[in-house]
């Protein structure tokens, strides 16, 4: 057996109490160790005793860690879990852990899957894939996250699709019309729209074509694959120019157009 012969309260953690046994410090415990084991000074503790005590402890150090993190904001079981590993703790005192907190309520996929979804849709312009992925990445399981998919009306994740066609539209009006057209689909897609939404959204935005921003685009485009093949002549020059311009997506009623307005290039 051995004595507690003093008790006293750490410096950086008013929370945290050093136990010395026969004089000599042996270990630390949280306030709330202290009173559940009734902690006063010559108190015997027996090998068993502190096993106990500091299991108790780790329990309590984990359960505040966890709770602490939960305080900023809502956590999936797989966050809870990793930040505890990062934390040091052993994966058996985790599993305790996640269940008291479960119990508690504190901690519920399915409730937080739902809330993020609607906040994904009050505050940004993602598709569902990506929020999916995001959901994913957090832990959750599919069919959870299936169902906390239907806070996201169709009617809205239009909406939203539209308002980026609007928004990346410009962002691409030097191409050729075609070629603008598929830039803003594939931003769509990286944003996390399915494709039938894509197409509605396309169609829905009316984007029409505007035939002097066309030309404007042919005319840089052309100007700078002048410079690339100036050094050619003849058949030779005429085919490269209009093999690189059609790959971008230009009419080759505009190519020739080009070409007949500078064949003295």
């Amino acid at each position: 057996m051995r004595k507690i012969t003093k008790i006293t309260v750490q410096k950086k953690n008013k929370e945290r109490f050093n136990i010395f046994l026969d004089d000599e410090y042996a270990f630390a415990v949280y306030e709330s160790t202290l009173l559940k084991y009734q902690f006063v000074k010559g108190k015997e503790l027996d090998e068993l005793d502190i096993e106990e005590i500091l299991y108790s402890d780790q329990i309590n150090r984990a359960y505040l860690s966890a709770v602490h993190y939960l305080s900023f904001r809502m956590r999936t079981e797989k966050e809870i879990e990793q930040y505890l590993k990062e934390k040091e703790i052993e994966p058996y005192i985790i599993k305790e852990i996640i269940i008291k907190l479960k119990d508690q309520s504190y901690l519920n996929d399915k409730e937080f899957a739902i809330a993020y979804v609607r906040t994904q849709v009050q505050t940004t312009l993602k598709g569902r894939e990506v929020i999916q992925q995001e959901l994913l990445e957090k832990g959750i399981d599919r069919n959870t996250i299936e169902d906390a998919l239907l806070e996201y009306k169709e009617d809205i994740e239009l909406e939203h699709a539209i308002k980026l066609v609007h928004k990346y539209h410009p962002k691409y009006k030097k191409d050729a019309f075609k070629i603008m057209k598929q830039k803003v689909e594939q931003s769509l897609k990286r944003k996390g729209y399915p494709f039938p939404v894509i197409k509605e959204a396309m169609i829905e935005a009316d984007l029409e074509e505007d035939s002097s921003e066309e030309w404007d685009a042919v005319v840089k485009q052309a100007e700078k694959y002048h410079r690339k093949y100036s050094s050619l002549k003849g058949y030779e020059y005429t085919s490269k120019m209009k093999g690189a311009l059609y790959r971008k997506g230009f009419s080759m009623d505009m190519i020739d157009k080009w070409l007949e307005e500078n064949d003295t290039l």
